[in-house]
């Protein structure tokens, strides 16, 4: 993973609540091998019609919208099935943050564990976004735990860990690696132990 430490962007506005991973990404398209190539599936019962043709309306699908790397959400984004290529999907695409007011605690910490910060946002700030802000840069800062829209500041709250990742560009498992020559040495030492 790529840190991250600071985004400057516009926000896709997704104006929809309960959003579930079947919706993000749908079933047929959980065939791909690794962790690209879902970007082109994202939303896709909403951003095609029945013939596969592209939903002019869809807001994902406005010229207008295209580039943005922050979706802006409603609540319970990411509800339903665990599936992590709901993330891998909209990572794919090309989004770095997701502001939401809640989120699934899978796909929420799914996020992280794949380089997107999702950020809790009081619903009056979401609002705001919504109603009078779509057009205005949002500048992200992870380190600060601040985002800055025209002269308003918010922050936001997240566990230290997750934060540390993000900064870092890394995961659980590169953490753990970290500890190689530490976890090779025990189980050299306590082999009887390893092997019961």
């Amino acid at each position: 993973m790529e840190p991250f430490k600071h985004l400057k962007s516009k926000p896709v506005p997704l104006d929809i609540v309960n959003v579930d991973t079947d919706q993000i990404i749908p079933k047929q398209f959980l065939k791909l091998l690794g962790k690209t190539g879902y970007g082109k599936y994202l939303f896709y019962n909403w951003r095609y019609n029945k013939d596969g043709n592209v939903e002019p309306k869809f807001v994902i699908n406005l010229p207008e919208f295209v580039g943005r790397e922050i979706l802006l959400t409603r609540e319970n984004f990411g509800i339903g099935s665990s599936r992590e290529h709901a993330v891998w999907a909209l990572k794919d695409f090309g989004f770095k943050v997701i502001l939401g007011i809640s989120f699934a605690d899978i796909f929420y910490n799914n996020c992280f564990k794949n380089g997107i910060l999702a950020i809790i946002l009081d619903k009056d700030i979401i609002d705001d976004i919504f109603i009078s802000k779509i057009n205005q840069d949002i500048e992200v800062d992870l380190l600060n735990q601040e985002i800055k829209i025209c002269s308003d500041i918010h922050k936001f709250d997240i566990d230290s860990t997750l934060k540390y990742y993000l900064l870092e560009g890394i995961d659980e498992i590169s953490t753990t690696l970290k500890y190689e020559n530490l976890i090779r040495k025990y189980e050299h030492e306590n082999k009887s132990l390893v092997m019961d």
